[in-house]
């Protein structure tokens, strides 16, 4: 039988054939291993243009009260930044007063508060107040802390107010104004004379000295010395008795229409002669403002001293005009000081 010859492979074929399946293996390889990293190289970058957002964590309301939260504010001036004290609440107030009633005196002490800025007299500026537009726009300054006057405190500033008299667009604008107060969360801060006698000759003499000047050709509505208030009480006005009770009823129903206009807002209603002869009513408005309580001070001199019948020329006219009527009290009506 012939022998079964068996033929094996070419030797020098085999090595090129698997060189040639192993580069073909690493090239698919190679392209997929690609492939997934452009993948990943441009998920990553998606992710970070859609992520990176700067987000402002909002102020954390105090514990308060559901009622108090929309008095608690947290103003972004224009002007400078709050820096630290951003989060810092701030509450709105508004004294509302009339002229000669110790409104002045009693700005100077909250303004010794040292988280307190009352911005004085701001509406005495006509043009602040020529229409409901301009106060708004006023207001909004103040509240905003972007009023800049000697009262203006840090940017840690706790409660920002003005003092506001009832005959400079107030009344005018009552309605407008009322719900401009209960809109922002401004709290009312009512101030007026129980004495009007006294308003009255404080407004007399205060009216002569705009003319005359006693303090050497300077007119000073407040004093700091008790010389100067010397110098300023030594003038005794003629009060005219035909037109005094008139003027005390006219006072009067211009408080009296205030306090009814005003009586949605939240606000509390101070007397200067209590305040006067009780210091611990500066307590009820620091509390009333939410502010720490501090011994509140003033620099201003009384200029007005003493009984009423040295401060007038014509007492015993001033006496037949107000007994038997419901003014008759305020000749009696004193206080020590």
């Amino acid at each position: 039988m012939d022998s079964l010859t068996l033929k094996s492979p070419n030797p020098r074929k085999s090595p090129l054939m698997v060189r040639m399946i192993v580069l073909t293996f690493a090239m698919v390889c190679g392209v997929y291993i690609c492939s997934i990293c452009l993948k990943q190289v441009g998920t990553h970058t998606k992710a970070e243009y859609v992520n990176v957002q700067v987000l402002e964590r909002p102020c954390e309301v105090p514990n308060v009260e559901l009622w108090e939260k929309p008095y608690v504010h947290y103003p972004q001036p224009k002007t400078f930044s709050r820096a630290e004290c951003v989060c810092n609440p701030v509450r709105f107030f508004a004294i509302l007063s009339t002229q000669r009633s110790g409104s002045g005196w009693f700005e100077t002490l909250l303004n010794s508060h040292i988280n307190v800025s009352s911005n004085g007299e701001i509406f005495s500026v006509k043009v602040r107040r020529s229409n409901f537009s301009t106060i708004v726009e006023t207001l909004d300054n103040i509240y905003n802390l972007d009023m800049f006057t000697s009262a203006s405190k840090n940017e840690c500033t706790a409660a920002v107010g003005l003092k506001w008299m009832l005959n400079q667009g107030l009344m005018q604008h009552h309605e407008e104004i009322v719900e401009y107060l209960k809109t922002k969360g401004v709290s009312a801060i009512f101030l007026f004379r129980r004495n009007l006698l006294r308003r009255m000759v404080s407004m007399l003499a205060n009216s002569y000295d705009q003319n005359v000047k006693l303090l050497n050709g300077t007119h000073k509505s407040h004093v700091h010395s008790s010389h100067e208030a010397e110098i300023l009480a030594s003038y005794k006005p003629v009060i005219n008795t035909t037109l005094l009770i008139p003027h005390l009823r006219q006072v009067e129903e211009m408080v009296t229409k205030a306090l009814e206009y005003f009586k949605s807002t939240r606000h509390i209603v101070l007397y200067y002669e209590d305040i006067v002869k009780n210091r611990t009513k500066l307590m009820d408005v620091q509390d009333f403002l939410r502010v720490p309580q501090r011994n509140l001070t003033s620099r201003q001199v009384k200029i007005h001293k003493g009984s009423l019948a040295r401060q007038v020329e014509n007492w015993d006219d001033i006496q037949k005009a107000l007994n038997g009527t419901p003014y008759e009290s305020f000749l009696h009506a004193d206080y020590k000081l």
